[in-house]
């Protein structure tokens, strides 16, 4: 999840509201996301995607893959919609017809995706570590929320998961494990591992600047 502090963008929901790609009303969608995309494409979800910069490079590597790109901040969203037209615009390529781009509470992600979507993949990369102990149940790696993945996610599905923080990856792995999930690659140090295809998300890059190690896994819904 990139940096959640930003400054109000006054162009941001224009700009969003224009965008044939921002879903204003995702609710509506719940349980037919295909018919947005109009194909049968595998559909991958990120939650707390920031300013768009890891969907923005899985949709233009990936253009037989749809995406929706999940964000509380519809301010952030704008920013990522724009790196996703600078990018795709230096490759010489038209607007993505492969990404939604969703302004919505991660907490209340059933209301927008049912068992019918299908979902092949989440990505969960640096979410809030919320280490004190009260607030834990707020992270996106806490059991009851795995749980309610499952009600989206196709069977054996996988989730993505990146983070910098050592206590909330060391917790997740239990997590992972105690919610129906099985933990299938697992690594403390990703930039020095067998992983080829890692896309460095803004904050990866800033940690990896200083030396912090990502630590990643790959969880299998059972």
């Amino acid at each position: 999840m990139d940096d959640v502090r930003i400054r109000k963008k006054k162009w941001a929901a224009p700009e969003l509201e224009k965008c044939p790609y921002f879903i204003p009303n995702p609710e509506d969608r719940k349980g037919n996301w295909r018919q947005f995309f109009d194909n049968d494409n595998p559909i991958e979800l990120e939650i707390g995607c920031g300013k768009c910069s890891f969907i923005a490079q899985k949709a233009l590597l990936n253009p037989d893959v749809n995406f929706i790109a999940v964000d509380i901040k519809s301010d952030m969203l704008g920013v990522g919609r724009r790196n996703i037209e600078k990018l795709f615009t230096e490759n010489g390529l038209p607007s993505p017809k492969n990404i939604a781009l969703v302004a919505y509470n991660v907490e209340m992600i059933e209301n927008i995706l049912s068992e019918d979507d299908k979902i092949h993949a989440l990505y969960i990369n640096f979410c809030n570590p919320w280490p004190r102990e009260k607030h834990k149940k707020r992270r996106l790696t806490f059991p009851k929320k795995l749980v309610k993945y499952k009600d989206f996610l196709k069977r054996d599905a996988k989730i993505y998961f990146k983070t910098d923080d050592d206590p909330l990856f060391d917790d997740s792995i239990l997590y992972f494990e105690q919610s129906g999930y099985e933990i299938v690659y697992l690594t403390r140090d990703l930039h020095h591992s067998e992983i080829t295809d890692n896309i460095e998300t803004e904050h990866e890059k800033m940690f990896t600047a200083d030396g912090i190690p990502i630590k990643y896994l790959e969880a299998k819904l059972l």
